[in-house]
């Protein structure tokens, strides 16, 4: 993850959401939880592609809420495969919300973190990822 403040999202898009009322707490603030599983469920989708097949999550490093999210924000979320291991795939994933009530709005990167997904076989052990020839 950099300091730098980022002004386009690095990545594929991967998904997008919109932040609603039952996503909030007492408060009215968006969960993190709720933006960390869209981003768990949207990071996922470049490693089931290299793995060819399902994975799991098996760690979350360096999460980091640059800012908060509203309701009716748009949320944008973008992936990219940092390294692969013999099983293992980490994946950087970003969230960037618009505010739905200024449609021309630029986007605002919220969270980051690094996700590492693990290719399983059918009894949930892991298994090797494809060869990229193969």
């Amino acid at each position: 993850m950099t300091d730098a403040l980022p002004t386009v999202p690095t990545g594929q898009p991967v998904g997008r959401v919109i932040a609603m009322p039952a996503d909030t707490n007492p408060e009215g603030d968006i969960f993190g939880g709720w933006l960390l599983a869209h981003m768990d469920l949207a990071g996922a989708t470049p490693a089931f592609e290299l793995a060819r097949g399902r994975c799991v999550t098996i760690a979350l490093d360096g999460m980091v809420f640059h800012q908060p999210v509203a309701v009716g924000d748009e949320v944008s979320i973008y992936a990219r495969v940092l390294k692969t291991g013999r099983t293992s795939i980490r994946v950087h994933v970003e969230a960037w919300k618009r505010p739905r009530d200024h449609a021309q709005a630029a986007s605002v990167r919220v969270t980051e973190g690094i996700f590492t997904y693990v290719a399983i076989d059918d009894d949930r052990k892991p298994r090797p990822l494809p060869d990229a020839a193969g």
